[in-house]
């Protein structure tokens, strides 16, 4: 509590991650007593602690509902254009899939049964308008030849 000027959450959180690091770090712990090592690793967390917070300026919870982020509207308008253009590079029908299967949240059985066609055909129209949608936002996008936008 000492090394953390009596804010208990920070000295929970350090207790923990000096804990952390000792088992991480089991040899540390064989060559003597546990305890110096302990208190060191607490010191040294508690002073990267310090230096980082006087490194950032904190910021209240009021100042980030005042602060409209423009970046994130932007972002989300430049998102919207990008899917728009390449949802319309696809046929008719597999926008309507889709659209079915997206944006209106259906499984493969009830856009089958609102389209009036087999599920294996929403199937592979929905496999073909994926891979179509994924080289048209990878070109608007400028995604290197190889490289795709799935996740990591």
């Amino acid at each position: 509590m000492r090394l953390c000027d009596g804010d208990q959450g920070h000295a929970e959180d350090l207790v923990q991650e000096t804990l952390i690091r000792a088992w991480k770090h089991p040899e540390a712990l064989e060559d003597g007593p546990a305890l110096p090592w302990l208190f060191t690793v607490a010191r040294r967390l508690a002073i990267d602690a310090y230096r980082y917070r006087r490194s950032r300026p904190e910021v209240s919870q009021e100042t980030l509902e005042r602060e409209p982020v423009a970046g994130d509207s932007i972002g989300r308008i430049l998102d919207a254009q990008v899917i728009a253009v390449a949802v319309a590079r696809l046929s008719a029908p597999h926008r309507q899939v889709i659209l079915e299967m997206f944006y209106r949240d259906r499984t493969v059985a009830e856009v089958s049964a609102a389209l009036g066609i087999p599920a294996g055909t929403v199937k592979s129209r929905a496999f073909y308008a994926l891979k179509v949608l994924r080289l048209a936002l990878d070109e608007a996008l400028d995604v290197p030849a190889g490289d795709t936008l799935r996740p990591a």
